[in-house]
């Protein structure tokens, strides 16, 4: 009990710490371990936790396709991504299909790969900057 309540407290201060980026890592990370569990949960026919694990991802890229600014011209590419794989979900929700899921899973592991990059990128400009 002393242990969860711990690990839930890290968590907690792990998430008020963190910079939009990290948050944005967080969520990523987070929509992957759902759609992860949701698919094991397809192969044990476990159908209330696919669907409860694959609508916790659905909120999660809701939130992200919320988030758009649209300012920019890459918003409009990532909100098309982001109404696919909302569209993907519901399909694999409907039909219990881990096959869909996986799709889903792809995308969101090269959207999330694409993004530490982003991140680490950013980090070695800023250090670039601080050093001249």
């Amino acid at each position: 009990m002393m242990q969860r309540q711990a690990y839930a407290a890290y968590n907690n201060s792990k998430i008020l710490t963190a910079s939009p980026a990290e948050l944005t890592l967080m969520l990523y990370d987070g929509a992957i371990k759902f759609c992860n569990i949701a698919i094991a949960a397809i192969e044990k026919n476990d159908i209330e936790k696919a669907h409860n694990n694959i609508m916790k991802t659905e909120r999660i890229i809701i939130e992200f396709q919320a988030s758009l600014d649209h300012k920019y011209p890459v918003a409009k590419e990532f909100d098309r991504v982001y109404t696919y794989l909302i569209s993907r979900l519901r399909e694999a929700n409907l039909k219990k299909d881990a096959e869909i899921l996986e799709e889903v899973l792809k995308h969101l592991r090269t959207m999330r790969d694409t993004w530490k990059e982003v991140m680490q990128l950013s980090q070695n400009g800023d250090r670039a900057t601080q050093v001249s």
